[in-house]
């Protein structure tokens, strides 16, 4: 089953669970904003991502570009900095047992989902 790291706030997230359900492919929402990533769990996911933690990070979201804009982080702090500001992850990520991606493109999800 594939579960799907979620913020019913984003339209991306969105589509990729209209997609899934289109498509009937079974998964598991979890709602990062109204149950946070821990710190293990961002760590594990971004193992299953293969990336560093800037990979995730939305530069784009006000709270970033207010507050973070310029500021030299490491990514032991940048992990404790998403799991207390989940909007601050990039969404919608999918994990499929030890492998993940980003859903952006949209044509991630399409070639994840079609990939045993």
């Amino acid at each position: 089953m594939i579960k799907v790291l979620h913020n019913g706030n984003c339209s991306k997230s969105n589509a990729a669970l209209a997609y899934l359900t289109e498509n009937n492919i079974p998964f598991e929402i979890i709602d990062i904003i109204k149950d946070p990533l821990s710190v293990l769990e961002i760590k594990t996911v971004l193992k299953k991502l293969g990336k560093e933690v800037s990979y995730i990070i939305r530069a784009t979201d006000k709270l970033y570009t207010d507050n973070f804009v310029g500021k030299q982080l490491s990514d032991e702090a940048w992990i404790e900095v998403l799991s207390k500001n989940p909007s601050l992850i990039q969404r919608p990520i999918l994990i499929k047992g030890s492998v993940a991606i980003l859903g952006r493109p949209f044509e991630n999800i399409k070639n994840f989902v079609g990939s045993k």
